[in-house]
């Protein structure tokens, strides 16, 4: 089953635009063995957008790729990025042209399917520009998920379309396998913030074998790379991963791995965050205490072996208490319960809580915890 859980690995996008070469991604694949991503879940190596020619072949139809970015063919790349033991990803859009204005599949859906599977893609972004205004984008949808199921390769389908006519609410049964449910994400906290609180309310409609992307992380880019703007903290980039492996979102990594610091790696390679992300549940958080709460608001995770996952944040620019009325979670005192709690980031056991749960954060910080009910 493609898409059990959240899946996981690295987009070219967010640090390489329309740099990128068959020599990026050697060097990416190499880092992501030598780096232990590869064993930590990350599996997908995916070029983004500006990967062909400006035109079809005149003959067959087909997108080209470009012969100075990619000298020795697509099919090259992708057994190159098989022999490491990675998946090979590519990327195309429901238009005419995609989004930097290249060769998009609009029309062309099973041929380029097909082409993606003679490559040997494991896994196809479609995005959603230059579609004719005529068009019908959830059909569209539909055509290219017909056209992968026809191309003789098992290809996990990412849809993103930018949370466009409610896609959360039938990309499921599109035969979607993650969807983009936001606008573009940016290298700045504010990014950060603003996506995640634009998911609340849309959450529960992710799940097994189809969640709720909220685009490629950031992680480690330092305000270098195509979607810099500024640029965030190491305690941000932590309150950024904490967030997206609390929704059960997609890993895709997005930052230089050749240049990724000691402080993103250990980030981003956290067994115990990971496990959040990759529950085999697969369930939404939730919002106990406020849901309207836009300054410090605390997410709850139910996850399998009877565990939960609690994380607090602090999304303004001083000093937040974070809080957690146990009751709110239906733990109320007459239970005799309450939560034997460890902090996800360092491993330290600070113990049972009753109650309630509350603690001072930094600006734009964050703790969270895996816990279990004890009396």
């Amino acid at each position: 089953m493609l898409a059990k859980t959240p899946p996981m690995g690295f987009n070219t996008w967010n640090t390489f635009g329309e740099d990128i070469n068959e020599q990026v991604i050697r060097e990416t694949a190499d880092k992501m063995v030598e780096l232990g991503l590869r064993d930590a879940g990350y599996e997908y190596l995916v070029i983004d957008d500006c990967w062909s020619k400006r035109e079809r072949d005149p003959v067959t139809g087909k997108i080209v790729p470009d012969e100075t970015k990619f000298p020795n063919g697509m099919k090259a790349v992708s057994d190159y990025v098989h022999s490491k033991g990675l998946k090979f990803g590519m990327y195309s859009c429901d238009g005419v042209m995609t989004c930097a204005r290249y060769p998009a599949s609009f029309d062309h859906e099973f041929l380029d399917a097909q082409t993606f599977a003679e490559y040997g893609v494991d896994f196809l972004k479609y995005d959603n520009c230059y579609r004719p205004r005529t068009a019908d984008q959830v059909l569209l949808y539909r055509r290219m998920s017909n056209a992968l199921k026809a191309c003789g390769r098992e290809i996990l389908f990412s849809a993103c379309n930018w949370g466009d006519v409610e896609v959360e609410k039938w990309a499921r049964s599109a035969g979607i396998h993650m969807y983009r449910s936001t606008g573009d994400i940016n290298d700045s906290f504010a990014s950060i913030r603003d996506i995640a609180l634009s998911q609340v309310e849309k959450i529960n409609y992710s799940g097994t074998g189809c969640f709720n992307d909220m685009d490629m992380l950031v992680v480690g880019m330092y305000n270098n790379g195509n979607v810099s703007a500024g640029g965030c903290t190491d305690i941000e980039y932590k309150t950024h991963f904490a967030l997206w492996c609390m929704f059960s979102c997609p890993l895709m990594l997005g930052g230089d791995l050749r240049k990724l610091d000691g402080f993103c790696l250990d980030l981003v390679k956290n067994k115990t965050l990971i496990r959040i992300d990759q529950d085999e549940e697969g369930r939404p958080p939730f919002v106990p205490n406020d849901p309207g709460n836009r300054n410090t608001p605390t997410f709850v995770k139910v996850l399998s072996d009877n565990q939960y996952a609690v994380l607090f944040t602090n999304f303004k620019d001083d000093r937040r208490a974070g809080e957690l009325y146990f009751e709110t979670i239906g733990l109320p005192v007459a239970s005799g319960y309450g939560l034997h709690m460890v902090d996800a980031f360092t491993g330290e056991d600070i113990g049972v809580k009753k109650e309630y749960m509350r603690l001072e954060l930094e600006p734009h910080d964050c703790a969270m915890y895996i816990c279990t009910l004890e009396k």
